[in-house]
């Protein structure tokens, strides 16, 4: 794999950065690089230390996390079909949920208030709320909790094989909206 340089190779390459820290913690940038199938050279000119790489992980997780927020178009339309879009935005990005999950302790304290993350679902919730879809009894900020997790431990089971790829959005909609829906 050569870094081409281009917004999608660095996208790519980022990835796969994320997926070996995730199986490897304490792993160098020689051993990350050739985890990855790069020179310790390429690495070095993509991020200069291990430290950069995790910063650089974790801003790109959280704009890419950011922008599956944003084209899920919470605000408008039925909430039920937003629902879906969140998910299934999420899960084309996975394996950063993944990191950022195994990496936040390194990361800024208030990613999620910081990136609007919280606010967003906590009000895409209380419209769902309002219009009957969700229940009442269950403040909005717990939703966004109860999915968020929802979706970063069956991700985190995907990625170890105790869950299957195929189906996950419907396992995660079903495990959500069963404990959530207005009856």
């Amino acid at each position: 794999m050569a870094i081409l340089g281009t917004e999608q190779e660095d996208n790519r390459i980022l990835v796969a950065l994320a997926l070996a820290l995730i199986d490897n913690p304490r792993a160098s940038l020689q051993e990350l690089a050739k985890a990855i199938g790069i020179s310790k050279t390429t690495l070095y000119r993509f991020c200069r230390t291990r430290e950069q790489l995790i910063e650089r992980l974790m801003t790109h997780g959280a704009f890419v996390l950011g922008e599956a927020i944003r084209t899920a178009e919470l605000d408008s339309g039925p909430p039920l079909e937003a629902l879906r879009r969140l998910i299934a935005n999420n899960l084309e990005h996975r394996e950063l949920t993944s990191f950022l999950m195994y990496f936040w302790k390194e990361g800024p304290e208030n990613l999620c208030e910081d990136s609007g993350w919280d606010a967003s679902l906590d009000a895409f919730f209380l419209r769902g709320q309002r219009e009957g879809l969700f229940r009442i009894d269950i403040p909005a900020a717990a939703l966004t909790e109860i999915l968020v997790n929802i979706m970063i431990g069956l991700s985190d089971a995907e990625r170890r094989g105790r869950v299957a790829r195929a189906g996950l959005a419907a396992l995660i909609e079903s495990a959500f909206l069963q404990g959530t829906l207005a009856s």
